[in-house]
């Protein structure tokens, strides 16, 4: 056991799945939510990803059955919005920022605490499975991200009065766009549209570090969630995080290889059960969920694939995809 290792994860093995995989995500907390400065923020962040790789080991390897039951024992982000809208009868507000992981938690603690607002909850979150935008939106009632542009969700979702939109624009049109109203859902295709420009090979996620430290301590930002907090309760989340899959190891063997590629492609996931195979512990796994029966990619593990693996990537089993920050604030 290494000297930083927390001693909880030596009981995953033998905790119930509740208990294990809470354990799991306080672990995830402690590491990622610790205080970032700009300056060395890529070499901290690379720092936390390899100590996060210890717990991915255990739950590809001898604790992988966990995954088997993560939907039924992890607190969901969709589920703890909705408790957060039914509850909070005054005003409300939720922001998700697309594929916002936990590595980012960081900026918006300290900001926060920096810019006078009171932070009222903290911590970890699971996504839906697979980890993608559409099973979010999905578990809302709102039947995809798009549905919900222009305040077209209607009211067939599970957040009644929101006044709803999904933006691709600069922080100020954003708060230009949040009007007076007792209930708002903003759904901001950043950092997500910036992880799919920059997961060629290169140095796209150390770029993404960069930006994000940048992004998020923007007075421009936070005027947009000053605007969003005005006589309001706001929830910062995520729909998803994603994997910074240039830093998994490469699938030596040449037949597990080729089977990753045959099945997945570029891809963390496919629809559909997938084939089976003999490896034990296994390189995949088809799991029921509520979004069907999918197959998903285990663990921090890349193969070579057309065009090169992706250096971030979103859908897989990693902790990193799946778990996310949920945040809520106000100010007086």
């Amino acid at each position: 056991m290494t000297a930083d290792r927390d001693p909880k994860l030596d009981s995953v093995l033998t905790a119930p799945p509740k208990e294990a995989w809470q354990g799991l995500f306080e672990q995830l907390w402690k590491i990622f939510s610790a205080p970032l400065i700009a300056e060395h923020a890529e070499q901290e962040i690379s720092k936390r990803e390899r100590r996060v790789s210890e717990i991915e080991l255990l739950l590809s390897g001898s604790a992988w059955g966990l995954w088997q039951e993560f939907e039924d024992s992890v607190p969901r982000t969709a589920q703890s919005i909705i408790d957060f809208w039914n509850r909070t009868t005054e005003g409300k507000a939720v922001l998700i920022l697309d594929a916002l992981s936990l590595r980012e938690s960081p900026w918006l603690l300290q900001e926060a605490k920096r810019r006078g607002y009171n932070i009222h909850d903290s911590g970890v979150r699971g996504s839906e499975l697979p980890s993608d935008t559409t099973s979010f939106a999905k578990a809302l009632g709102f039947g995809q991200r798009s549905a919900i542009e222009n305040n077209g969700a209607g009211s067939a979702h599970r957040l009644p009065g929101a006044r709803t939109e999904s933006l691709n624009a600069a922080w100020e049109y954003c708060a230009d766009w949040i009007a007076s109203g007792s209930g708002i859902f903003l759904w901001h295709h950043w950092p997500d549209e910036r992880i799919h420009q920059l997961a060629e090979p290169g140095d796209g996620f150390q770029k993404l570090c960069r930006e994000a430290a940048q992004q998020l301590t923007s007075d421009l930002f936070w005027k947009m969630v000053e605007h969003m907090a005005m006589g309001r309760r706001l929830v910062i989340t995520s729909d998803h995080g994603y994997a910074a899959s240039g830093m998994f190891t490469d699938v030596t063997n040449k037949e597990q290889a080729n089977w990753l590629k045959t099945n997945f492609g570029s891809s963390r996931f496919s629809y559909g059960p997938g084939p089976a195979h003999h490896w034990s512990p296994p390189i995949s796994l088809s799991l029921k969920t509520a979004n069907g029966v999918n197959h998903f990619a285990l663990g921090r593990r890349k193969w070579r694939s057309t065009g090169g693996y992706p250096t971030m990537a979103h859908g897989g089993l990693s902790l990193l995809e799946v778990a996310v920050p949920f945040i809520e604030i106000s100010k007086t």
